[in-house]
Parts: C-alpha cells; structure tokens; sequence
C-alpha cells in the first residue's frame, strides 16, 4: 500500500476520545456513564412521526428537492421570534443561519474568522468535538482554566495580553461540558468588556440552557452585545432529536454572510426535512410546557446519580453538583491513575466513564477528574453502576462511603 500524505490541517488531529470509548458503549452490558447523549424517553416520537408523515403526504417536494443555504426560511422566522424574545437576537444587526448541528456552527464560525496562527481561547476542560474542529484550522489554542463560576477571567486578561494575534473566544456558558459549569453573570460582563477592550470576537455556544432544572436563569453574554461582537450557537440536539442534526448561529449579518459562503462549499445546506420538522414542531408545541417536562426528567436522573454518589462514593472524591444539563463532574485527588481507573472500570465492571484529560487542549496533561453522563442510562443502570462505581473508588482509594 502506498504512505499517504495528509493535509497539515489534519494530519496531527486524533479520533474524538469520546467516540473512541462511545463505540465500548454500544456493546451490550455496557453501562454509558461516557456518553453525552439526550435520554432516550426525552424523545417526542410520536409528535416527529405525525410531523413527518403529514409533511410527506402534503409537501414531499419541499422534503426532499434543495433549499437555500441560510436554512428554511420558515423555520428561520421562528428561531429569529423565539431569539430575540430570549434576547439572543438583535433585530438591528444580527442574522440566522441554520447549520448541521451546534458543531457545524462552531466549527464554521472558526473557518470563517480564524487564520493559521491566530490565536483562539478557550476554557479548559472543554468539549473535545469543538477542540477538535478548532484544531483542524492550524490556530493556536490556548486553554484557560475554569473556576466554580468559570473560566478564570484574570488569567484569561493575562493570556490575551501574551498572544500573539487574538482574535476569538469560546465559551459554553451554560452547565459547561464537561464540567456542569455556569459562567456568572460577572464573569458574563466581564468577558464582554474585554472582548471590547482588546477587540476579539466571543463565540457563545449554548446547547444545554434549555435544560436547567434548578436555579435561576442568567442572561446570555449575547444579550449583552451592543458592538457585534459575539456569535452565539443553539441546537435542537438537546431539546428534540440529536439525530435531526439541526442547529443555528445568530451573529451580525457580516459573520452569518461568510458562514452561509462556508457552508455552500461545506454541505450546500441542512436536511431540509429536518429543518422542516423543527419548524412545524415549534409551531404546534407549548415549548414552555415540553421543556419543563425535559427537564423534570433530567432533574430525575440527575438526583438519582447524585443520591447514589453520596452513598456510595468515597469520601475523597469531590464533585460537584449541577443546576441542569447532561453530566457530573467528579474530581479524585491529585496523583491518581485516572486512565487506570477508567480502564479498568470498563475491563472489570463493563461501566464506560471519560478521563478528564480527554476535554484539555493538551490531552497530555494532568487531569484527576472524570466525567459521568446522567441522561443516556436507565435508571436500572443508575442505580446499580454508581453503587458498582462507588465499590471500585473506595478499593482504588482504600477509603470509606460518604454515608
């Protein structure tokens, strides 16, 4: 066989940890604390069937023949309606394009403004598919360390300071992956004024806020944009249906402009059944009621794991309980074995968890945390892999239950 050679932009990127460990999920027996997706009752099945079935039999061209790149024009009005009214959209200077998923919009806003050599910031841990996709540009990517409330904003000043030619910032504002996180809203002005300070560009990525089961809501750093300088990405993965791949970008119609060139030569334009799909279910749906129904399930599953961690768990462990989206993060002390312990949670209990050094932007790194995934087991799995999980970190730890 011949040696292939690769492009600079992808030669040096690896497979996605997660997915590498998602493919031990699929396995039967295996418990999915690993994986990150929507718990599978969530799904409004039989409203998308309906849907589906309606649009094929009255509209099948509109289905299945192309669309324009922007997305749906339909669902694009609604989107825009529900965004401003939650302050994420500025009538004045933002536009809508409709992408393959929350990925898809990070990924192109990185193409659309980013350089090889620029510099781009971003928490750290963070979600390694977005770390991924901004790898792929050649872009420096520096990661700043996360705080309760965080990512550690005067480290941060100090980093922009140092950089060589700033130019843009992601953050997942809300129960950060794959930390469970919230940025305050401190923190939330604070980022704004230094983006206006040093004139970089905030990208706002915000698929778990429709998730929150506890606490109060805080105001989108896009709500606080009076210059044009932040991007925010939405999903429908969390809400409806991962599979439907539907998400959006509202930014100022400059960025949305070089976006929708991106995309053209990226996919021509999103599923447009799917597009189609989200339309008409915002349109016959109490979202205010279906959400809060979303959420009593995952306020559910997430006391169910949290119950059985303080049971069960060892003392030494810290972790940190969320205010809603998908995982807990669990943090052993220093000088653990992580990669060991997660090893052998899969070799010997057949329960898939991710070391947190799969979310740093240097995976070599030290990290003693591991992230537990709430929404994709059942209850049954719950319940007996944490008491299970609790077993094997007071044998690794050589300690006792937090009772």
């Amino acid at each position: 066989m011949i040696q292939y050679s690769f492009s600079e932009n992808v030669s040096a990127l690896q497979p996605s940890a997660i997915r590498e460990i998602l493919k031990a999920t699929s396995m039967p027996g295996i418990i999915p604390f690993a994986a990150g997706n929507p718990a599978p009752e969530a799904f409004p099945t039989q409203t998308i069937q309906a849907i589906s079935a309606e649009l094929l039999q009255n509209d099948p061209v509109l289905a299945l023949q192309y669309n324009i790149t922007e997305g749906y024009p339909k669902l694009r009005e609604l989107l825009k309606e529900r965004m401003e009214a939650q302050q994420c959209f500025h009538t004045s200077f933002d536009d809508l394009i409709i992408t393959s998923g929350a990925q898809q919009a990070n990924e192109l806003s990185c193409k659309a403004l980013l350089n090889r050599g620029d510099t781009m910031f971003c928490e750290s841990p963070s979600f390694i598919g977005s770390l991924n996709a901004f790898r792929s540009y050649g872009v420096d990517l520096v990661g700043i360390p996360m705080e309760q409330d965080g990512m550690d904003l005067d480290a941060f000043e100090e980093a922009v300071k140092a950089a060589k030619s700033p130019k843009l910032v992601y953050v997942i504002t809300n129960f950060q992956n794959p930390t469970g996180r919230v940025m305050s809203l401190e923190k939330r002005k604070k980022l704004y004024a230094l983006a206006c300070r040093y004139d970089f560009i905030i990208l706002e990525d915000n698929p778990y806020g429709d998730l929150r089961f506890a606490g109060t809501p805080i105001p989108s750093i896009k709500s606080l944009d009076t210059e044009g300088r932040v991007i925010y990405s939405g999903t429908f993965s969390k809400i409806l249906a991962p599979g439907l791949r539907v998400g959006y970008v509202s930014a100022p119609e400059a960025i949305v402009s070089k976006i929708t060139v991106c995309k053209q030569v990226s996919d021509v334009h999103s599923n447009i059944w799917a597009q189609a799909i989200c339309a008409e279910f915002l349109v016959r749906t109490d979202m205010d009621l279906y959400l809060e129904g979303l959420r009593d399930i995952y306020r559910r599953k997430c006391n169910l794991m949290a119950d059985g961690i303080r049971q069960h768990f060892s003392a030494q462990i810290k972790w940190e309980m969320p205010q809603g989206g998908l995982f807990l993060w669990c943090t052993l002390p220093d000088g653990c074995d992580i990669p060991r312990f997660c090893q052998e949670s899969m070799d010997k209990y057949q329960i898939a968890v991710v070391p947190g050094s799969a979310f740093l932007v240097d995976e070599t790194a030290e990290s003693y945390s591991i992230r537990l995934n709430f929404s994709t087991p059942t209850d049954v799995q719950i319940t007996q892999g944490i008491e299970t999980l609790g077993r094997m970190t007071r044998e690794f730890l050589g300690d006792t239950a937090n009772g």
